[in-house]
């Protein structure tokens, strides 16, 4: 009896052995996927101009290993050469760029910049497939890309690698492919450069009536915290028909003050472009009295005119941005202001009249009356700048009168 029992003991142990083993493999294996979390993290916007958007990044932690890396598609150096004519060009090369998040969250603090980190709900094939396709991206052959500010930026490259991840198909909360959501580039444009309206100014100086056309939302995601916001609220559908959301877990990793700076202190370009006028027509209303052209100062205006004519002809001809064709604002800013200069102030001093200021007039006086009917949003600033030109070709056109 006692030999009975050792033996079916033995028989039983085995048994146990047998089968613990493949649980405790499967055990092990589901630790190892656990240790590994992937995220997106998003970056309130900084003061510099190419900072105004925010950022996206994606944080690998992989806590068996000790590694927490962050991905970063958004590296380029002001260094690069011919870095502003490529710029203008629309030939930026920007790189996938790897830090330690210690060095990232280091620079974030540094510069005031809150962080939110959201927690990417991937299966164990899904951290696999991200991790492979990152490490793709690095490779040196690999890592530079053609950077677009709307269609190809640092949110869309790892908003693109995520939903390549996806086993299934990411469910958005919304149709990204309906256009009739009343945004527009230069709506999103503004959104982001509140606070700094010379950015804006500036900008909107150089992007067309393409950029007011209404955008989907998919388009929209070229600004980080639109991808973050999609995101939050976004489902993945399995192969299973199986339902989970994208995000797991949402948090602040870096809480800073991101208030922007008041510049009501600050002279905007309404309040400069008004002032600019004011002085203008009273310097013109001044030399009608007297008779007098001030011909320095038309110099002085129309080459101004004219340089900013070149920089959006510039962009019109040559650059690969999008939406800064076609640009209203040639009728106003255009190179002709700069290359009849000469001929014009020489018939201004010989009082001859101008036929290229009475153009002028005939096409700014258009400008201005259908303004509200121009297919392109325009800044309010533009305005006076307009009739200051105005003013100036006909002060010179009444002063260069003559009766038969």
């Amino acid at each position: 009896m006692k030999k009975y029992i050792v033996k079916h003991f033995h028989l039983l142990f085995i048994i146990f052995c047998v089968c613990i083993t493949p649980i405790q493999a499967q055990s092990t294996k589901e630790n190892h996927s656990d240790s590994i979390r992937l995220s997106l993290l998003t970056c309130a916007p900084g003061q510099e101009i190419y900072s105004l958007f925010g950022h996206t990044a994606i944080r690998y932690e992989n806590f068996t290993q000790h590694i927490d890396a962050v991905f970063n598609y958004g590296i380029f150096s002001f260094n690069t050469p011919n870095f502003i004519l490529r710029f203008t060009l629309g030939e930026t090369d920007y790189q996938l760029g790897v830090s330690s998040y210690e060095q990232f969250a280091a620079e974030y603090n540094y510069y005031g910049r809150s962080v939110w980190q959201q927690t990417l709900n991937l299966n164990i094939e899904e951290k696999k497939r991200l991790i492979e396709l990152l490490e793709t991206n690095y490779r040196p052959e690999n890592r530079v890309y053609r950077y677009n500010f709307f269609y190809d930026n640092c949110a869309t490259r790892p908003r693109d690698q995520i939903e390549k991840a996806i086993i299934g198909k990411l469910i958005y909360p919304e149709d990204m492919k309906d256009d009739q959501t009343g945004k527009s580039f230069r709506d999103i444009i503004h959104q982001y450069t509140k606070g700094h309206p010379w950015d804006r100014f500036g900008i909107d100086l150089c992007i067309g009536s393409k950029a007011d056309k209404p955008i989907n939302r998919r388009l929209m995601m070229f600004a980080p915290f639109y991808v973050k916001d999609f995101f939050s609220k976004t489902i993945i559908l399995d192969r299973h028909n199986n339902k989970r959301p994208l995000i797991e877990l949402e948090e602040k990793i870096i809480t800073q003050d991101n208030t922007t700076s008041d510049s009501s202190l600050s002279i905007t370009p309404l309040q400069a472009s008004l002032l600019l006028f004011i002085l203008i027509t009273a310097l013109t209303i001044y030399g009608i009295r007297c008779k007098k052209n001030f011909w320095g100062a038309d110099i002085i205006l129309f080459s101004i005119a004219g340089i900013a004519g070149c920089i959006l002809i510039f962009l019109a001809i040559f650059s690969s941005h999008p939406a800064v064709s076609p640009n209203y604002l040639l009728f106003i800013f255009h190179p002709l202001h700069l290359l009849l200069l000469p001929w014009v102030i020489k018939q201004v001093k010989k009082k001859r009249r101008s036929i290229y200021l009475m153009l002028n007039c005939g096409v700014l006086t258009l400008f201005i009356l259908l303004w509200w009917f121009i297919p392109q949003k325009i800044d309010l600033a533009v305005l006076p700048l307009a009739l200051c030109l105005l003013v100036r070709s006909t002060s010179n056109l009444i002063l260069t009168y003559k009766k038969d």
